[in-house]
C-alpha cells in the first residue's frame, strides 16, 4: 500500500476527483463570471455581445453601489470591533461556569443553526413599531416608538444586531473549545502564585487563544462580505436602498432585470474587494499571530 501511494500516478488518481469538483464549482465559475462581466448578456439569449469595461464603469459610477460597499464595511467593522470582543468575553464567562456548561454552550449555539428567514421574521416582530419588544421597553421610560426597519438612521444598525445575534454563538463555541484545550495546570499555577481571575484571563488565557481569535476575525470578515440573506429577509435593501449590501445590489439591479453581464461584473468586484480585505488582514495582522504550543 505504501509503495502504491508513492507512485505519482496513483497519487494523482486519488486527488483527481477533488480536483474535478474544485474546477467545476470554483475555478470555472470564477473565469466564467470574469468573461461575462465584459459582455451585455441577458442570461437567456444565445448571442453574447461584448461590452468592454462599460459594466465596471457603470457600477463604479453608481452612488447606490458605493452605498452597498459602505454597508459591507459597516458589517466588517461591527463584527471585528464589537462582535469579536463580546465573543471573547462570553467565552471566558462560560469557561468558568462550574455547572450546566453544556447547556450554556447549546443555548448560545442554537441561533446559528436556525434559518435566516426564521431569525429575520422573529426579529421583525421584536422591531415592530407598535407591539415590538424594543419599543415596549422604550415606552416604559417615555420614549416615542422608533421605526427600526423603516428609518434610515436605525435600519442598518437593526440588521447588524440581528446578524450578530445569529452568529455570535457559533464563534463562542469555537473560542470556548480553544479555552478548554488550555492545560488546567497553567491556570492553577497562576492562582497559587496569587494571580486574580482577571489577571489569569488577560495574561494567560487571552494570549494562548490569539490564533483562534484570528480565525474568528477572518471568518467574520468573510461572512460580512457575503452578507445578503438577512438583508433580503428584513428590509430587502430598504428604506430607499440604505441597507443594500453588494450582494443585494447585484440581485436587485442586475439579476432580476436580466442584466447578467452587469451582475457578473458586480460579482467580480465583490470577489476583488473580498480578496483585497482578506489579503491585507493576512499580511498586516494574521501573520503576526504565532503558533502557540503548550
Amino acid at each position: 500500500m505504501n509503495k502504491a501511494l508513492r507512485n505519482p500516478v496513483v497519487f494523482f488518481l486519488f486527488v483527481l476527483p477533488a480536483l474535478i469538483l474544485f474546477t467545476m464549482f470554483f475555478i470555472y465559475p470564477i473565469f466564467s463570471s470574469i468573461y461575462y462581466s465584459f459582455t451585455s448578456w441577458n442570461g437567456v439569449s444565445e448571442t453574447v455581445k461584448s461590452a468592454g469595461l462599460s459594466n465596471y464603469e457603470k457600477a463604479l459610477g453608481d452612488e447606490r453601489f458605493w452605498i452597498s460597499v459602505k454597508n459591507n464595511g459597516w458589517f466588517i467593522l461591527f463584527s471585528v470591533c464589537i462582535q469579536v470582543p463580546l465573543i471573547v468575553f462570553f467565552s471566558l464567562l462560560i469557561s468558568n461556569v462550574k455547572k450546566l456548561k453544556g447547556l450554556y454552550k447549546t443555548a448560545v449555539f442554537m441561533p446559528s443553526i436556525m434559518s435566516t428567514a426564521v431569525i429575520g421574521i422573529l426579529w421583525g416582530f421584536i422591531y415592530e413599531p407598535n407591539i415590538g419588544l424594543f419599543n415596549k421597553l422604550l415606552s416604559l421610560v417615555g420614549i416615542n416608538p422608533i421605526y427600526w426597519l423603516s428609518d434610515e438612521r436605525f435600519a442598518m444598525l437593526s440588521i447588524l444586531l440581528t446578524n450578530a445575534w445569529q452568529w455570535t454563538g457559533f464563534y463562542i463555541v469555537m473560542v470556548l473549545a480553544a479555552i478548554l484545550a488550555i492545560p488546567g495546570e497553567l491556570d492553577e499555577a497562576a492562582a497559587i502564585d496569587g494571580a486574580t481571575g482577571f489577571q489569569r484571563a488577560t495574561r494567560i488565557t487571552l494570549p494562548l487563544i490569539v490564533p483562534i481569535i484570528s480565525v474568528v476575525i477572518m471568518l467574520s470578515i468573510a461572512g460580512a462580505m457575503k452578507a445578503a440573506d438577512i438583508v433580503i429577509v428584513m428590509t430587502k435593501g430598504g428604506p430607499a436602498g440604505s441597507t443594500d449590501v453588494m450582494a443585494t445590489y447585484m440581485i436587485k439591479y442586475a439579476i432580476t432585470n436580466f442584466k447578467y453581464g452587469y451582475g457578473n461584473a458586480i460579482a467580480v468586484l465583490i470577489f476583488a474587494f473580498t480578496l483585497v480585505v482578506t489579503v491585507l488582514y493576512q499580511l498586516l495582522i494574521a501573520r503576526r499571530t504565532e503558533r502557540i504550543e503548550y
